[in-house]
């Protein structure tokens, strides 16, 4: 019962930083358009989305299910199920105009783009934190 509630804790860390990030994200991009109206089904979706990348974040980085897979095939595993399933939610929710081909250019080039400055951020933090703790070690 305490590692689920450990897992119920450290999802709910991970969808609040997930929305938090969005949120800033939604909010640059009406400043940017100037749009000065917060479509209430826009907030639930990005909620959503963001409980759902947070349970594929599990699924994917931790031992849950998965046991044992490189750190690149986590990656693209992750790819590969959170990409259809933020597309479908655009779709739905009327993210863009969904009939414009450039938008969905935009969407997937902005989703990748993402994905890639993650990775890196994680990677060059990851790094970090191991040369301080190596050098602790030594």
């Amino acid at each position: 019962m305490k590692r689920f509630f450990k897992g119920v804790m450290a999802l709910k860390t991970a969808v609040c930083a997930l929305y938090t990030g969005a949120m800033v994200i939604y909010l640059f991009f009406c400043l940017v358009f100037d749009n000065q109206e917060v479509s209430v089904s826009m907030l639930w979706t990005l909620l959503l989305a963001c409980v759902l990348g947070a349970l594929l974040q599990a699924v994917c980085f931790s031992d849950w299910i998965i046991r044992k897979m490189r750190y690149t095939l986590r990656s693209l595993l992750f790819l590969a199920l959170f990409l259809p399933l933020l597309s479908l939610l655009a779709w739905k929710a009327d993210w863009f105009p969904v009939e414009q081909t450039g938008s969905w250019v935009t969407f997937i080039g902005s989703f990748f783009a993402t994905f890639f400055v993650m990775t890196l951020g994680f990677d060059i933090y990851f790094r970090i934190t191991g040369r301080k703790y190596d050098g602790l070690l030594g």
